[in-house]
């Protein structure tokens, strides 16, 4: 189907070819879309302290469909939905969206959505009528039932009369929440009906889980996204029990950042996903997916064994989240310390001293009727730092009325109480040597956790070794890994395991005054205690604390929050091919990509990301990286396109040679002369790309293009195809592979009825060609596919409110180039050759044959 060389080749059957495109033929997308929108008006509208006070917190549509991605099976018969706190039906909407988009349809669908504020009862009405023209648009059958009522006691209401029993039960084949977080009264209306069905808890969360969980059928599935906390301590021992016994945890999908999840509301709580199916039977293994937020695709994958993740003869029933291979050989070697603090004969309370309780007693300096009051504040490099210049009290007034407060002025281990997930360190601990205070009793205020010897002290050594423990990155790891709260509480120090006395004393054996930095004491721990263990070979010890070293590199070289995580330290440590035990003076310089930075952080530190996320990477650290001149691209072939599949990256040589000095004496100054020099650097390299761009003329104006690849192909359809077969058009954009655009006139396209940026999946070149009065659509055919059904769809909805025809057109290089692609061209639309550039291939869906001249003779 060749047609003349001619402007003319572009025939009339485009004009019947598209059109508006109606809300009813939209994909599910726009159901979200709208949802979303919806959920942005009513944060807005919900005032904060409303939230707070109800448990609100509206579920964003990213971990809406992160949730409703993990369903498996979606292929029944018949499904039956519950959404116990539906709100604005946020996540109703994206499991709808998720089942018409199945392979395998279900015939019937049910949505049972419980909200009780009349404010969001409007939306909910809305989503759910969206979700039902979605499943008429693929042909499922879709009714709803909006419950305005509490979930509690109607859920109680039902289990209790045995209705899930009789012929009209109602049980649901799956269940999708984003339970209310709020504490309940131990003696509200709600914690009794919670007990009434077997359960004890002091959060209302747990109690919709719990509740949930016992509305599902056999088989059923559960996904919701919760604190964290529930994972172990004394508060929620109950609901564990309870759920661990009903249901089998499948996969867990945790957050790196504690601000992501429910960022809109400022939402500062460490959240996970869970999915969970109801039979007593357990997996053999469970899926632990981690990433930062919801709208990260870099997601860091592992599967850990059931009994890993909850022993079975614990008690408690703790479940320890197992994120990646570090963390597994984490365990394993805390595994080789079975002592618990009664087998050496200690104890664990908490600071005695509740300051707002026994305020007409403290006092801000110490006086001649006071003994020292220590507070977290007073914790400095290993020991108490008193009297210490704070706004808090130094000191408490010795008197029978504060005698029980107070405890013998003898040798303590402290160790802080709060600590956040972001920082250095979960667990802190400091010797509180007696030898210091010259007095007979001491005060620690609550935010304190004290380790003692049935209520005296422990000898200087024990207490030097055990806060020496405490201290280690092996603790310190092993804690974050099944503590999802910001306390360091009593009970979890007594869950943790111990070295034996012996081991302590040796830990403790020659630590005088000066106490050991953290990479001494973590030597002490594998030289002492881990040496003899036959874990030497894994030490993943040494892999974190590369990780953290790298991560300190970053934030002295001033780059900003949002690469200031392990994705960006392990693509450092990557770029300067350094393994976990070598030192920074073997930092290399090669030449690597993207896919072969990945296997590195998989063979050397563990950390397995799922595939098809190198984007994350590229996008969101390595840019970065370029932007800063700390790294070069292709030195070895500055014409190669930054896209390229054959794209590599280099260490710059002067952050090399800086690097190299890291945990020297020479870092700090080297540090200081290259932040000094790091412009002319990032100038040098601007000068050196600019050299090799590619111009471009656009209304008489010389642009340019990044080099190679797809640019090349963009300045023929420029100076080629553009005067040839759109002769006057006017240019309207111009993609480019190392910019967002080169050339963008939003407002001619404003006038033609669309309004979109240039952050939307535009295509390579658009070309408004005035004489026919068409928008010719071109995509540039290198690395990335051409107008296919799909593509062009999107386009069509992309350019939905033009209002006058589309040309759609694909181009390549060379016919070899096309030769791969053209079982996929879309009908009704173009192919140009640049090779070939008089001639258009036609991809005619409606005349079987078109006319054409040649040179000897014409048809028409």
């Amino acid at each position: 189907m060749i047609v003349p060389s001619s402007s003319r080749a572009f025939v009339a059957s485009h004009n019947s070819s598209l059109g508006f495109t109606s809300l009813a033929k939209l994909s599910s997308g726009n159901l979200l879309a709208e949802v979303d929108l919806h959920r942005a008006v009513v944060s807005l509208k919900l005032r904060q302290d409303k939230k707070g006070s109800m448990g609100q917190f509206l579920t964003p549509t990213s971990v809406a469909q992160l949730m409703a991605g993990m369903f498996n099976r979606l292929d029944l018969p018949e499904i039956s939905l519950l959404d116990a706190g539906a709100g604005i039906g946020s996540l109703l909407a994206a499991f709808v969206a998720k089942v018409c988009k199945h392979q395998k349809p279900t015939s019937s669908l049910r949505v049972v959505a419980y909200e009780i504020d009349p404010f969001l009862i409007g939306y909910l009405h809305q989503t759910l009528k969206l979700c039902e023209k979605e499943c008429q648009r693929v042909g499922i059958s879709f009714n709803y039932e909006i419950r305005q009522t509490d979930f509690i006691e109607d859920a109680v209401k039902l289990l209790q009369v045995g209705l899930l029993n009789s012929a009209n039960a109602i049980e649901f084949t799956h269940a999708i929440l984003n339970p209310p977080y709020l504490k309940i009264n131990a003696h509200s209306k709600v914690r009794e009906l919670l007990r009434s069905i077997g359960l004890e808890t002091s959060n209302l969360y747990t109690g919709f889980m719990a509740a949930t969980a016992q509305l599902l059928k056999p088989s059923g599935e559960f996904v919701a996204i919760t604190p964290r906390s529930f994972c172990n301590g004394p508060y929620f021992r109950d609901f564990r029990k309870m759920f661990l016994e009903m249901m089998a945890l499948e996969q867990v999908h945790l957050f790196e950042s504690r601000q992501e999840a429910f960022s809109d509301d400022d939402v500062l709580q460490e959240t996970m996903i869970i999915q969970a199916r109801k039979q007593n039977q357990k997996s053999s293994s469970v899926i632990i997916n981690t990433s930062s937020s919801a709208n990260d695709d870099l997601i860091l994958s592992h599967s850990v064994p059931y009994l890993d993740l909850v022993y079975p003869d614990d008690l408690e029933q703790f479940i320890h989240i197992i994120p990646d291979k570090i963390s597994q050989q984490i365990v394993q070697r805390m595994a080789v310390f079975t002592w618990t603090l009664k087998d050496l004969g200690l104890t664990v309370s908490t600071g005695r001293v509740v300051d707002f309780r026994a305020k007409d007693y403290l006092r801000k300096n110490p006086k001649n009727n006071t003994v020292p009051l220590i507070y977290p504040v007073n914790l400095s490099n290993g020991y108490v730092e008193h009297p210490k210049i704070t706004k808090k009290p130094q000191a408490i007034v010795y008197i029978e009325e504060t005698a029980n407060l107070l405890i013998p002025n003898e040798h303590y281990v402290l160790c802080k109480r709060f600590s956040s997930k972001e920082e250095k360190r979960r667990v802190v601990a400091v010797v509180y040597d007696a030898n210091q205070f010259n007095y007979g009793y001491v005060g620690f205020e609550n935010h304190l956790n004290y380790f003692h010897k049935d209520g005296h002290g422990l000898s200087l050594t024990l207490a030097r070794g055990l806060a020496i423990y405490l201290n280690s990155t092996l603790v310190d790891a092993f804690f974050r890994l099944f503590n999802g709260h910001t306390q360091v509480n009593a009970t979890d120090l007594r869950k943790l395991k111990y070295p034996n006395l012996e081991q302590l004393l040796s830990l403790g054996t020659g630590i005088k005054k000066q106490f050991p930095s953290l990479r001494e004491i973590d030597e002490l721990i594998e030289n002492k205690l881990l040496s003899m263990s036959n874990l030497s070979d894994n030490n993943p010890i040494a892999a974190k604390s590369r990780i953290d070293e790298a991560l300190q590199i970053l934030t002295q070289l001033g780059f900003p929050r949002a690469q200031l995580n392990e994705r960006s330290a392990l693509t450092l440590l990557a770029l300067l091919d350094l393994k976990p035990t070598d030192s920074w003076q073997l930092a290399a310089s090669p030449l690597i990509g993207i896919t072969p930075m990945m296997n590195f952080m998989a063979q050397h530190y563990g950390k397995i990301y799922k595939p098809n996320t190198r984007e994350t990477v590229r996008r969101q650290t390595v840019h970065q990286f370029l932007d800063a001149a700390l790294i070069v691209a292709n030195p070895d072939d500055l014409s190669r396109p930054i896209n390229s599949p054959k794209t590599v990256y280099q260490i710059d040589g002067s952050a090399l040679e800086l690097l190299r000095t890291y945990g020297t004496d020479e870092w700090e100054k080297s540090i200081c002369t290259y932040l000094a020099s790091v412009k002319t650097l990032k100038k040098q390299y601007a000068q050196e790309r600019e050299m090799s761009r590619i111009p471009i003329v656009i209304n008489g104006e010389i642009k340019t293009l990044s080099p190679g690849g797809q640019n090349i192909l963009i300045e023929k359809i420029i100076n080629d195809f553009a005067p040839r077969f759109t002769p006057s058009g006017k240019l309207i954009y111009v993609g480019d592979t190392d910019e967002k655009f080169a050339h963008f006139d939003e407002t001619a396209l404003t006038d033609l009825g669309v309004n979109i940026d240039s952050h939307g999946k535009m295509p390579d070149v658009i070309i408004h060609f005035i004489t026919n009065n068409w928008l010719v659509l071109i995509e540039a055919v290198t690395s990335h596919g051409p107008i296919n059904p799909k593509r062009k769809k999107e386009l069509e909805v992309l350019f939905r409110g033009i209002q006058i025809p589309l040309v759609m057109v694909t181009t390549f290089l060379s016919r070899k180039a096309m030769v791969a692609y053209i079982a996929e061209i879309a009908w009704e639309t173009d192919v140009w050759v640049a090779e070939d550039s008089t001639h258009l291939i036609h991809f005619n869906g409606e005349y079987l044959l078109q006319a054409y001249q040649t040179e000897k003779k014409k048809t028409s």
